[in-house]
């Protein structure tokens, strides 16, 4: 069995269609198989991403601006090298970090994080070396010590890095924001709660509390 069909062996019936046309050319029919993405939440993935990063101690927007720049987040991407999934995964590295289905969200994240936190560590923090190795593999980077001269792997980091300084700015004005409105929360409880309260005597000789 070829090795991209074993590959997508566990995929539920959804997640493809076959389509058989005729081939004027080669007089014959042709059978083809079309990928189609299930139907996903964004907040759900963006969850998802945030959880698997920080379990595994990689910057989230570095995820974020990688899947961004491997699939726009497709989770049945494939490459003309054969990458697939979400994170672009090889066979190669989807059988070395754990991952028996590439087109499965949850298990393509967690193998592409690995990868990440293992070329983190390799290149000793290093984020243009990480982000080339993902891209070209760490004999390269190794080979030419740093980036390697290919244009598609430079352009890749040149991506990425443009794609994780956006990321980094949308997550620290959301987390600006989340810091304003709970400030205005405590704000508004302090007015709340700090209100002077009122006794008076009612006709009937209690004493009544009430604020204003």
């Amino acid at each position: 069995m070829p090795a991209f069909a074993a590959s997508i062996d566990g995929l539920s019936p959804h997640h493809m269609t076959t389509v058989v046309r005729a081939d004027a050319k080669a007089g014959r029919l042709v059978r083809s198989v079309l990928f189609t993405a299930p139907l996903l939440d964004g907040r759900e993935i963006d969850t998802m991403i945030d959880r698997i990063a920080a379990e595994h101690g990689v910057e989230s927007p570095l995820v974020h601006s990688m899947i961004r720049a491997e699939s726009n987040y497709n989770p049945v991407a494939v490459s003309p090298k054969g990458a697939q999934g979400m994170m672009q995964l090889i066979p190669a590295t989807a059988t070395r970090f754990g991952v028996s289905n590439p087109f499965d969200v949850q298990e393509n994240i967690q193998g592409g994080v690995r990868y990440l936190r293992f070329l983190l560590d390799y290149y000793q923090g290093d984020y243009p070396k990480t982000i080339a190795a993902y891209n070209a593999g760490e004999g390269a980077v190794d080979k030419y010590h740093g980036i390697p001269p290919y244009a598609e792997t430079r352009n890749y980091v040149d991506q990425v890095a443009r794609n994780l300084k956006t990321a980094r700015e949308i997550r620290v004005k959301a987390n600006t924001k989340v810091a304003a409105d709970m400030q205005a929360g405590a704000n508004r409880s302090t007015i709340e709660t700090s209100r002077p309260i009122q006794t008076s005597i009612g006709t009937d000789g209690m004493v009544y509390y009430r604020t204003p």
